[in-house]
């Protein structure tokens, strides 16, 4: 493990620990530590196993499966604006999970939302894989990607404006705008085994992207199977993202922002940068989280505003401080 993903673990364990201890009702170190192994008041262990610590992890698993399918993707793509949602995967999971409210599905079970979200990030996958089967270069799968997005966007605001009754475009809005909150541990069990795949395939064609790094003509003769590579990333992107959509709705600029802040660090090595990205990810995530709960509002913030407001900015000044380099 790497110096900086080292500091990034120990980082994200105290912001992960903060997360607890902070709410409504602040909980000293020893009544967090004693609730945690289910001792102390029930109340504690209440509100620590069933509100605070579900909703900490899963900030932490959306953000670090957003890190790392960013800095795959960038490493597929080499292109600095790769995330999830330029594929459409985001989209058309958003897209599936608001179809699921708009046409009261979800009456069917708590799990089917989630399951929805799933499915439209396979989907999207799985039309970029036969659309690009042919001609498999980054460009094309871009622009699918792209075309993808923009259907999905449009698909969506459809959905939206077609909603049967103001309650139900009401949630549309609140899942589009990310949330971890009233998250479970069986919300969490449910997307992690999805999560887990497709950050493990990512992992698995991490030395092809080091390959890739020094172009797709180097690659092919060094032996990579170009194609295979192309599949590996974009599935295990399309089951993480997924994954991370069915958690917490959309979330964006995580997967943009995350591998450039770690990337120095690691010599620009496109293998390298996966976990310190996830790790970053991770952390930048539950921090928003903390400061949804922190600011003085009328009504809770929605993480994905947050994020947007916070990786926005730092996006900008990245730019910027590669174009003057």
């Amino acid at each position: 493990m790497t110096r900086i993903s080292v500091i990034l673990s120990a980082v994200l364990l105290l912001a992960i620990a903060g997360s607890v201890a902070i709410g409504s009702v602040p909980l000293p170190l020893e009544r967090m530590m004693a609730a945690l192994v289910f001792s102390g008041p029930v109340g504690d262990q209440l509100v620590v196993w069933q509100i605070r610590l579900p909703r900490a992890l899963a900030a932490a698993v959306v953000g670090g499966s957003l890190g790392m399918c960013g800095a795959a993707l960038q490493g597929l793509l080499r292109n600095p604006l790769a995330e999830p949602g330029i594929l459409g995967v985001s989209a058309s999971s958003a897209l599936a999970a608001s179809g699921v409210l708009a046409f009261g599905i979800t009456a069917a079970g708590p799990l089917t939302l989630p399951i929805a979200a799933i499915a439209g990030a396979l989907a999207a996958t799985f039309i970029l894989t036969i659309l690009t089967r042919q001609n498999g270069s980054a460009l094309t799968l871009i622009l699918v990607g792209v075309g993808i997005s923009s259907f999905a966007g449009a698909l969506m605001a459809l959905v939206m404006n077609l909603a049967p009754n103001p309650f139900t475009l009401a949630d549309m809005v609140n899942w589009m705008l990310g949330s971890v909150a009233n998250r479970s541990l069986t919300d969490l069990a449910f997307a992690a085994p999805f999560i887990a795949a497709g950050c493990a395939m990512l992992l698995a064609g991490g030395r092809g992207l080091s390959a890739l790094a020094l172009g797709e003509e180097a690659a092919a003769g060094m032996g990579l199977d170009l194609a295979r590579q192309r599949l590996v990333i974009t599935l295990g992107a399309g089951l993480a993202t997924g994954g991370a959509v069915a958690l917490a709705g959309s979330i964006g600029f995580v997967g943009i922002v995350a591998p450039h802040l770690v990337r120095p660090h690691v010599r620009h090595d496109p293998a390298r940068v996966m976990i310190p990205a996830a790790l970053l990810g991770a952390l930048m995530l539950v921090a928003a989280d903390v400061a949804v709960r922190l600011i003085p509002t009328d009504a809770e913030l929605k993480l994905g505003v947050v994020a947007a407001l916070i990786g926005a900015p730092v996006f900008v000044w990245i730019a910027s401080r590669r174009r003057l380099a």
